[in-house]
């Protein structure tokens, strides 16, 4: 059988294979990524839950399972996991006192600020290939792919979460097109029909 650098005029199948990119960056940065959080309470998991308590709104438990697309019951032990360090705390919710909310402890963004930064090296070291503004514009083209991906998802838009909080740097304007400068980033998004 031939290789493909036998066959110069015939391109490997797999160098258009969105798929197989994906799967080679994303086996990668797993392998990273799990290596990194071991030992972290819940590992993965247990970090991603840290992070929507750490950065997000505080929210009930069911609203964290549904935005992470995590098991209620799994989302349980995964808290648990994370109030026995004492970096989340559990408290009724003043509207509906059968709910309970998730606050981060001092302790817990500590904990997630030190993985974090960790978790930006290997990042780093995955887009190793790319210059600084190559990796600026993979991570904005994947930013659009994963929003507009996760709008057809039936779980909450975290996208659109996270533009009500972070407004858009303004794009370049074009003779004569209306301005969308101010306008937050949901509403334009809205205005597009993407996430």
């Amino acid at each position: 059988m031939t290789g493909a650098s036998d066959r110069p005029d015939r391109p490997d199948p797999l160098d258009d294979d969105l798929g197989w990119m994906l799967g080679i960056v994303f086996r990668g940065y797993i392998r990273a990524a799990e290596h990194t959080l071991t030992d972290f309470p819940g590992g993965p998991r247990g970090y991603q839950v840290l992070t929507a308590a750490a950065t997000g709104p505080t929210r009930n438990q069911g609203a964290i399972a549904e935005e992470l697309g995590i098991d209620r019951t799994v989302l349980t032990y995964l808290i648990d996991d994370l109030e026995r360090p004492g970096f989340v705390a559990r408290r009724a919710d003043p509207a509906d006192r059968r709910s309970r909310l998730v606050d981060v402890t001092d302790a817990g963004r500590a904990a997630w600020e030190q993985r974090r930064e960790a978790l930006r090296q290997v990042e780093a070291h995955l887009l190793g290939a790319l210059t600084p503004t190559e990796s600026a514009t993979l991570r904005a083209l994947l930013q659009r792919v994963a929003c507009s991906t996760q709008a057809i998802d039936p779980l909450r838009d975290l996208c659109q979460a996270v533009a009500e909080v972070r407004p858009e740097p303004a794009p370049p304007s074009r003779p004569g097109a209306p301005s969308e400068r101010g306008r937050p980033r949901a509403a334009r998004a809205r205005g597009r029909g993407d996430g």
